[in-house]
């Protein structure tokens, strides 16, 4: 083989064995993600129990949880979306157990109209779930006091500011005032490792492509 040959082979043999791994790394990514969201589903459809005396933000979320109480009248509005709703807010609402604690209840969705509405509901049972939402980043604008309106789920900065444990619990009851629930489901969590699999092996049939292109010119010269 002429040494004009062997440095393009080697280059495009390295660069395809790279991106088929990352393509195959993916995969085995995707079956991961795939048993952790069937875990996460099975435990969503557990029954519900008691409210842990000390809830972990590892170990109890997606927690099926049942709480009595009442809610206090003090919430937060953060910024929402909903596909058949357009814009809106998440109501997240202080709540005080039966046994005194107090921790915060996100009660659902509500419309940019229906936002200014009154809230009157105050002794309740909710069927939840536990959720410790990781929404804010860098780029997450600070919360407008002026306006109420917050723009991520920020547990222990809401929790800081209604004074209650940094403790979410996700409404799938009802809890009145025309609001909404929306359930702790699988939906939201990313799953685009399929996505990046076929990428990576695209990426490697193209660098074959183009190494075979070189090979081609670079005899086209010899000849």
């Amino acid at each position: 083989m002429s040494r004009r040959y062997l440095a393009p082979i080697l280059f495009g043999l390295i660069g395809v064995a790279i991106l088929v791994g990352l393509g195959v790394w993916q995969l085995q990514r995707l079956a991961w993600k795939q048993g952790v969201l069937a875990d996460i589903a099975a435990r969503l459809n557990d029954a519900p129990v008691p409210l842990p005396a000390a809830p972990d933000p590892a170990a109890d979320r997606y927690l099926p949880v049942q709480v009595t109480g009442r809610f206090t009248g003090e919430d937060l509005d953060v910024l929402a979306s909903r596909k058949d709703n357009g814009a809106g807010f998440r109501v997240i609402a202080a709540f005080e157990t039966a046994e005194g604690r107090r921790i915060l209840i996100d009660r659902g969705f509500v419309t940019e109209e229906a936002r200014g509405l009154p809230r009157m509901a105050e002794a309740e049972t909710v069927i939840g779930t536990l959720n410790w939402p990781k929404e804010r980043d860098s780029f997450t604008p600070p919360p407008d006091p002026a306006a109420g309106m917050w723009f991520a789920r920020d547990v222990p900065a809401m929790a800081e500011a209604l004074r209650t444990e940094p403790v979410l619990v996700v409404a799938r009851s009802d809890t009145g005032d025309g609001i909404e629930p929306i359930p702790v489901g699988t939906e939201g969590i990313p799953n685009d490792h399929l996505q990046y699999a076929i990428t990576w092996f695209s990426l490697a049939v193209v660098w074959l492509g183009m190494t075979g292109l070189l090979l081609w010119r670079i005899r086209r010269r010899i000849d």
